[in-house]
């Protein structure tokens, strides 16, 4: 996985998007003249999906949200990094146009937003401490430890799901605001085991001093979210066809996961 972030690309973006304004400046179309910003929202420490290095936001979902938002023809506006379960309520309110952020396509979330079609796949994995002494191979061994995950995630869901089984006491799963935290307390052994998404499980023990146990089989898939009136959605899902289709969607997955 790459760990920084391709300022060539984003370069050559940040020029065509200039010389796509001056053209537009230069031929007085109407129509780039009015061109809509599609103001995208996140929640940063979800390395390597998005994350922040040196100061600026990165990661796969940033790039590639950008890169759909342009190929459907919209202006990027700024990106809002806020706290994970206040992204759905900051959509449907108006404060940003796009949830880009590893959020789990589910029926509960479908009842509130619409999703754009999947664009990642993944399940669930279980970190533990490099090289400790607890070592779990399934969810029965995580009976009577303390779990962490990220709070309003499926990775929480998960841990709750161990609470309701009787397997983790309540007192024992810990809600964190993002998994880096979740992260950094696993390996002050503060927690004994993180639920966290599997390529979220392996950026984190390619940086870290934790390691994958083993994996929980979700097949859950990820989605760009928006509200369900915005009719810019169609616009968005045709240019993350054309992405795949012409190779760039796979150059992406490349540079930030291998």
């Amino acid at each position: 996985m790459a760990r920084t972030y391709s300022m060539d690309r984003r370069a050559y973006m940040k020029t065509v998007g200039a010389l796509g304004a001056t053209t537009a400046i230069a031929g007085c179309s109407s129509s780039e003249e009015n061109t809509e910003t599609i103001v995208p929202g996140t929640n940063s420490g979800f390395p390597p999906f998005e994350y922040t290095e040196d100061g600026e936001l990165v990661g796969f979902d940033i790039e590639l949200a950008e890169t759909v938002i342009d190929r459907a023809g919209y202006e990027v506006g700024e990106w809002q990094d806020i706290a994970f379960e206040s992204l759905i309520p900051s959509v449907l309110d108006g404060d940003i146009d796009l949830i880009a952020a590893g959020m789990t396509i589910g029926p509960d979330r479908q009842e509130q937003i619409a999703f754009t079609d999947p664009y990642w796949e993944s399940s669930q994995a279980v970190l533990v401490q490099e090289g400790g002494e607890f070592q779990p191979a399934s969810v029965e061994d995580l009976e009577g430890v303390r779990v962490g995950a990220q709070g309003g995630t499926t990775g929480e869901g998960e841990a709750e799901a161990l609470v309701e089984e009787g397997l983790v006491a309540e007192d024992d799963l810990r809600r964190y605001d993002n998994y880096t935290l979740a992260a950094q307390d696993l390996e002050n052994g503060n927690v004994d085991a993180v639920i966290v998404d599997e390529p979220v499980a392996g950026s984190f023990a390619g940086d870290r001093a934790v390691a994958i146990a083993f994996v929980i089989d979700t097949g859950e898939q990820f989605g760009m979210g928006m509200r369900p009136d915005d009719e810019r959605l169609s616009d968005l899902n045709d240019a993350l066809a054309e992405l795949r289709d012409d190779g760039t969607y796979d150059e992406l997955v490349g540079e930030w996961f291998e």
